[in-house]
């Protein structure tokens, strides 16, 4: 297992400089943001990710995920989505989805995380929002399938699907090999759930790892490891019992200010608790 960083917690620094200042910590591996001002697939050609697959080699990181989740470039954190009322909203999701599949491929990230569907627009029920969410991955499960890049949703608080019971449904109607879940330890904790229990009840399914600290209240706010409740060596002793085989990426992005001291915090908070669970990762 190898431990990243998201690069969507140095959005004031250039993509390459990213890697620079995460490898300088110490991590083995990267999630890559794929959006501006990083990695958003019109503005990288094949020239391009030459020098950002020179970059990784240089600073002997390993692509953890690309994150596709955001699209700030023509949205927002969640829009356009999956499950919109336009037509043509939904297209440049998928158009996004493919684009960043092909790019996985070539940079040689064995997965992307996507969004889970987006938040229930106007009256629409949740029936016709799954509807969409289906056609939508229809769409995109082709292109896969013939890449080999897994398709990781990430449920999200406030979102079409945020709990265990509404994720796993999903996946098991898809059946399809390359759909599996981004699991992101603070967002089931946000959901009222215990990170612990969801983990081993999704564990087929899990192809990637976010951390992060959450507060007492539960409300959505990433936090340096060490200042919220997660139970960190409960989900650690289950990522160890299940014989978990995949990575896992630091997610700060409220960090931006101080990127580099938030991720130090949090290693210097995680790296006894996944000693301690007997979890062998790599960092350096």
């Amino acid at each position: 297992m190898v431990f990243g960083y998201s690069t969507n917690a140095f959005v004031k620094y250039a993509l390459l400089e990213s890697f620079d200042m995460i490898a300088r910590l110490g991590f083995a591996g990267v999630e890559i943001m794929c959006d501006q001002p990083h990695l958003y697939p019109p503005e990288y050609d094949s020239e391009k990710l030459v020098e950002v697959k020179a970059s990784l080699e240089k600073n002997a990181l390993k692509p953890t995920n690309l994150n596709s989740f955001t699209l700030f470039a023509v949205g927002d954190t969640y829009l356009p989505s999956w499950i919109e009322l336009a037509a043509e909203r939904r297209q440049i999701r998928v158009d996004h989805t493919l684009a960043c599949l092909e790019i996985a491929a070539s940079i040689g990230c064995r997965n992307i995380s996507v969004p889970p569907g987006g938040p229930l627009p106007g009256n629409m029920t949740r029936k016709e929002a799954l509807a969409l969410f289906h056609q939508g991955m229809d769409q995109v499960i082709p292109k896969a399938e013939e890449l080999g890049v897994q398709l990781l949703i990430e449920p999200e608080p406030g979102l079409l699907m945020e709990r265990t019971a509404e994720i796993k449904s999903f996946v098991l109607e898809v059946q399809a090999r390359v759909v599996g879940i981004n699991f992101d330890i603070g967002h089931f904790f946000c959901a009222g759930e215990d990170p612990a229990a969801a983990f081993e009840e999704l564990f087929p399914w899990i192809g990637h790892i976010h951390i992060e600290d959450i507060a007492s209240t539960r409300e959505h706010n990433h936090l340096i490891a060490g200042l919220g409740a997660i139970d960190f060596p409960s989900v650690f002793t289950a990522i160890k019992q299940f014989g978990y085989k995949h990575d896992m990426s630091l997610e700060l992005y409220p960090y931006t200010d101080q990127p580099e001291q938030a991720g130090r915090e949090s290693l210097v908070h995680l790296l006894p608790m996944l000693q301690e669970a007997g979890l062998k990762s790599r960092f350096t």
